[in-house]
């Protein structure tokens, strides 16, 4: 995160004896009061996946490893249904055959009618002749473009 100062800020806002570390209470306080209705072995699984140290509680470097990595997480998900959103033409959380066939010509990639059925058809698990977003992520997480191993986008 770019600003350690706007962490800092949420860091202390767990921490709330000051102390430098949050527990596991004042973790579940936190969240309780965000409206987390986690079960205590919910909470302490959260705690496991922090506590990288296992000393029981969650200091400022951890909490800004996992505050990172869920913001990665985030941005990734974001960026993904920004490409659903892209394909979804008719915005009904669903791509067809046909918006696939529009975006793809759209985008220069010569690409059939059939072509995208069989597309559409190959991701579909639940046959409704349709990719909703769950298919998509599926498919999207399932296949890193092979041949393109740079990072950039293709």
């Amino acid at each position: 995160m770019e600003n350690t100062d706007e962490l800092k800020r949420v860091f202390n806002q767990f921490d709330a004896n000051k102390d430098g570390q949050i527990s596991i209470t004042e973790l579940r306080d936190v969240l309780k009061a965000m409206g987390s209705n986690y079960s205590e072995e919910e909470f302490k699984r959260v705690m496991e996946d922090i506590d990288s140290d296992l000393d029981g509680y969650i200091n400022f470097s951890e909490f800004s490893t996992f505050w990172s990595t869920s913001s990665d997480a985030v941005n990734a998900a974001s960026e993904l249904r920004e490409a659903f959103d892209l394909y979804d033409q008719n915005k009904n959380g669903l791509i067809s055959a046909t918006e696939l066939h529009q975006v793809l010509n759209r985008l220069g990639m010569a690409c059939s009618a059939d072509d995208c059925v069989g597309m559409i058809k190959s991701v579909d698990s639940d046959g409704d002749g349709h990719v909703n977003f769950e298919e998509f992520r599926k498919m999207m997480n399932a296949s890193s473009i092979p041949g393109n191993g740079d990072g950039s986008k293709p």
